[in-house]
């Protein structure tokens, strides 16, 4: 059995978006450019009437697929070494201080 087709309108509250925005997200698969979380994603969906201008409707598996590509995981804190402290100065060749008079 084929899972549910959703409505713009369901799908989107789904996500948590506005239905402008998920009108965006599809405009932007459509050209290429759609990013989440800086991957490329397509959003595959259906779109009935005779010339491709009817109602959009949307698998709930595709809808899982986004919400899953939207997760974020939390990634560790890297432990960073403590700055070096230099006591000379590189590319400085004469001594320092006043010059004598």
């Amino acid at each position: 059995m084929s899972p549910d087709l959703l409505t713009a309108a369901q799908a989107a509250q789904r996500l948590g978006i506005s239905v402008s925005t998920l009108y965006d997200w599809l405009a932007q698969s459509n050209a290429g450019e759609f990013e989440i979380r800086g991957q490329s994603i397509t959003i595959d969906y259906f779109q009935g009437g005779r010339r491709g201008q009817g109602r959009i409707q949307i698998d709930e598996t595709e809808i899982d697929r986004l919400k899953e590509a939207m997760r974020v995981f939390p990634q560790p804190q890297r432990i960073r070494r403590p700055p070096v402290q230099l006591r000379e100065f590189p590319g400085i060749t004469v001594q320092l201080g006043r010059p004598d008079d």
